[in-house]
């Protein structure tokens, strides 16, 4: 991911692209040693303090970040997914209706665009054409637009992108709900991308015929974020 990629940047002030590669220049270097070495550096940098941990931008486990801090929560009670635009019948989902969808269970890596990865992340949720059956999109649908609670971020990905067999909404991870940090009560997983386009704390789903420019592509950021094939790798 990047600033704001949306799991990971500590509540605060958000950074832009230029501040947060500023802050982290001396890691940025050492992604040229190897993944060893900067895994090594990583481990080290468990001796500072959180605020200034969470900005190095390489080696393993979750930074946490925020466009609009603080993280927003969900009532499981009164939250509703909506899916809605070009389709015969808008949905407006509960959580105890999303959780009754066909359920899938898959383990991927998850990377995020300044250097630093999660190996291993057990995900539980659902299939988009799954999701979008009771809704039926329109022949001219190509793409959806996913809004989040967390204002005003949102971000788009096609149906095509949206069909790989490890693209899915997520309500689990790790055999846990998600946790509010991590986006809860639903986020979107793209394992093949990078993490900025898995939009966290899902309200809304807006079925279009074309993509739409997000919160981070508006400033700069790839508008397909392929793991290696964007972002200027």
């Amino acid at each position: 991911m990047r600033p704001g990629e949306h799991d990971e940047q500590p509540p605060g002030r958000p950074l832009g692209r230029r501040a947060f590669l500023g802050v982290a220049g001396l890691g940025l270097t050492s992604l040229a040693w190897g993944g060893a070495t900067s895994d090594l550096f990583a481990q080290s940098t468990r001796l500072l303090p959180e605020p200034v941990r969470a900005l190095v931008p390489f080696g393993k486990g979750w930074r946490i970040y925020a466009v609009d801090p603080p993280h927003p929560t969900f009532d499981p009670a009164t939250w509703r997914l909506r899916i809605e635009g070009l389709v015969e019948r808008p949905q407006t989902l509960t959580y105890a209706q999303l959780l009754a969808l066909p359920r899938v269970r898959q383990t991927s890596d998850f990377v995020c665009v300044t250097g630093w990865s999660v190996d291993d992340v057990r995900w539980t949720g659902v299939r988009f054409d799954d999701l979008l059956a009771a809704a039926r999109p329109l022949p001219i649908a190509r793409a959806l637009r996913f809004e989040s609670a967390e204002e005003p971020y949102i971000d788009s990905l096609t149906l095509r992108q949206l069909s790989e067999p490890d693209a899915m909404l997520a309500y689990g991870m790790d055999d846990e709900p998600l946790e509010r940090k991590h986006g809860a009560p639903a986020r979107v997983v793209m394992p093949k991308m990078y993490g900025y386009k898995g939009v966290k704390w899902l309200r809304k789903i807006v079925v279009t015929d074309r993509v739409e420019d997000g919160y981070w592509q508006q400033r700069g950021y790839d508008r397909d974020a392929w793991i290696d094939d964007s972002n200027g790798r």
